[in-house]
Parts: structure tokens; sequence; C-alpha cells
């Protein structure tokens, strides 16, 4: 048997992982600015995230939501402390894609109605109706097509109070990327997004925050849709949320209330995965480390635009991007294998920094002596082959 091949590998195998570092098979070490899609939040193989693994596989790893599961509520209380949404309800799931999906079928339950707003460059998942809410027809099977879904362009204020006005009470749901991701690091204005949760209170319509990717601390504050001072119905999480191990969830408004049936799922919430993602949280807590994201990456931004070649810096926190000219089409491939450095990417120029929120600033320094000197190896070559 071999492997379903839908990944284009990069020729590299990782056999080890600490904080920032991680080693491939032969013992090189490279400098980690992605964290797996910016899965890893608080450090590689973090001791106490180890600790609490280790300790909760030793009692029980799983047993199914048929049960009193303590500490999933363990979970909640803190979830609810470190992000400020106490009076929120959390239902657990896998992943990312499943917390979405979970996020619409909860918003048309609650409003009875059908069409969901997306935007643009969206990526929300690869399940039915998150795949169909994500702007890439490529990643879109047949099944998953439907007329439910409008797409409107980004930060479009005009478009979407045209759309609320024409379709308003049709729509169940507006679901929206705090900054996207995999669109390439777009930062949703502050002004589109208290317009989003003032058009939701107006039709009686769901605000769904996807927090996936730009959420857990890592834009400076626990979910980036949070500077625009509003709070959105549901929000969606998973990859920081357990540092690696699968889990994800969403925190439901008090107003939208549950059913015994309307949700389930077999894995979400099992107790290991509720030991890792405690173990994610109680060191965010302890090490304050959205302050240290927010801190960290402004450094880095500022000096990301004193960068000669690259150009339109933008992010928040630890969420960064930048556009590639092509005459630097090779830089991402030059960092990981001439200098040891995971970057991340968006079609069709842009390279995505996502690295731990616990980076060291020696350690962001070490990525931008790196960056500045592959330009200018890119450069020279250029010019000799001119």
């Amino acid at each position: 048997m071999k492997l379903f091949d839908v990944y284009p590998l990069n020729n590299i195998t990782i056999t080890k992982a600490q904080g920032s570092y991680v080693w491939d098979e032969n013992g090189v070490q490279y400098l980690d600015m992605y964290g797996g899609h910016a899965v890893i939040s608080i450090g590689h193989t973090h001791p106490h995230w180890v600790r609490r693994i280790e300790d909760q596989l030793e009692k029980i790893a799983f047993y199914s939501n048929s049960i009193h599961i303590p500490i999933q509520l363990e979970l909640a209380k803190k979830l609810g402390e470190v992000s400020g949404k106490q009076d929120y309800q959390l239902f657990l799931c896998n992943s990312g894609a499943e917390a979405n999906e979970n996020a619409l079928k909860l918003a048309s339950f609650h409003t009875g109605r059908k069409k969901i707003i997306a935007f643009s460059k969206s990526f929300h998942g690869r399940t039915s109706l998150a795949v169909a809410a994500t702007d890439n027809k490529s990643i879109v099977a047949p099944v998953n097509e439907t007329d439910n879904i409008i797409f409107l362009p980004f930060n479009d204020q005009q478009a979407l109070q045209d759309c609320f006005a024409k379709e308003g009470k049709e729509i169940a749901a507006v679901i929206i990327e705090g900054i996207q991701g995999v669109g390439g690091i777009n930062i949703a204005d502050e002004s589109f997004l208290k317009l989003i949760r003032q058009l939701c209170d107006e039709y009686g319509t769901v605000y769904i925050a996807d927090s996936v990717q730009c959420g857990y601390g890592r834009s400076g504050l626990f979910f980036s849709h949070d500077y625009a001072g509003v709070n959105a119905d549901i929000y969606s999480m998973a990859k920081g949320m357990g540092n690696g191990f699968p889990i994800g969830g969403i925190l439901i408004a008090p107003h939208i209330q549950p059913k015994y049936g309307m949700l389930g799922t077999t894995f979400g919430g099992n107790q290991l995965a509720c030991a890792a993602a405690l173990a994610v949280l109680e060191v965010i807590q302890q090490d304050q480390l959205i302050d240290v994201a927010k801190q960290r990456g402004q450094y880095l931004l500022n000096r990301l635009k004193a960068v000669e070649g690259i150009q339109n810096v933008r992010g928040r926190g630890l969420m960064i991007g930048f556009d590639v000219p092509e005459a630097l089409k090779d830089l991402k491939k030059k960092l990981l294998f001439d200098h040891n450095v995971f970057t991340g990417e968006a079609k069709p120029n842009v390279i995505r920094l996502l690295p731990s929120l616990a980076i060291t600033r020696k350690q962001v320094d070490e990525f931008l002596d790196v960056l500045k000197e592959a330009i200018a190896e890119i450069t020279a070559h250029a010019t000799e082959n001119a």
C-alpha cells in the first residue's frame, strides 16, 4: 500500500523538535518560522505540555461524550478566563474544518435559514460546507457546490450592505477570518467587522469569527476580531489550541440555545486532547505569550519593513506576510534548503510567517539576518547571469 498523493512534499524528514527549532534525520537544525500552519503556539514539545499529556495518558486517554468528563469543564473555565469570553458556551471537536462546519450548521439551526455570506480569498476548511464557503474552486468537489453561499469582496462595506438589503432575511450567517491566512495575510478592517456586527444584529444573522489560524493569541489579542471591539456570536478555533495535538472547538454566545442531538462528536473533547489544550492555555497565561506575540510581532514587522527587496509587509502580532517580487520568486525555497528556515506561503507570491508565540528576540534577529543574506545571494546570482 502507498499513501494517497495529495501533498507536494519537501524532501526533508523531521525527527526532533524543541521550541522554535526542528531537526532532520541527519541532525541538521532548522529555524521554524511557520509552526506547521500556525499550529505550534507555545513551542515544539514544551515540557509542561509533554508532562500534562503524559500524566493524563497514565489515567485515561479516551471515553466518549456519553459520560461526565470533568476536564472538559476545566478547559472551558480556563478558556473563558484567558479569552475573556466567560459567558460563552464551548463545543469541542477535532479540527478547524470541523469547527467551522459545526459553526455554520449551528447558525442555520438557530436562524432557520440557509444562506451564508463568505468573502473573496477566504479559507474555512475542506469539509462539505466549510469548503463550499472557501474561495478556491479547485478544492470544491461537485457534491460540495451549493447556491447557499454568497461570496462578497473582502472589506467592501457597500457590497455587504447591498447584499443584506437584498437578501438579509435569508442570511443565516456571515463567516469571516479576522486575518486571512491562506488568502495571503489580509487584515479585516475594524470598521468592516463593526458593520458585520451591526448588520447581523439588525437582521438576526449569526456572526461567525473564523479564528482557526488568527486566534489563540497569535495576533496580539486572543481573537484577532477583538481589535474591532465587538463580539461575534460564534468563534471557531483549532490550530494553536493543542500545540500540535488535534483539537478544535467553537465558542457560542449565550443567546444561542443547545438542543440534544443538534451537534455531536466521537473524539471531540476527549481527555487527552483536553489535557493538551489546558497545557497550552496555562503556558500562554503564565508566560504572558499574547503580550509577547504582540511585542515580538511589532519588532519583526518594523524590521521587515526596512528589508530591501520585499514588498507590502503586513500583519498583526506573529501573523505576518510580505510580497515577493518575481526576481525573488525562489526566496522561500532558498530559505529552506540553503539556510534551513521554514516559512509558509500564499499563492501567488506571499511568504507567511507564523512562528511560535514563544519565539525569542534572538531567533527573530536570526531570521532577519538569514532573510537579508538569502535576498543578497539571489540578487547577486541574477546579476552574474544577466
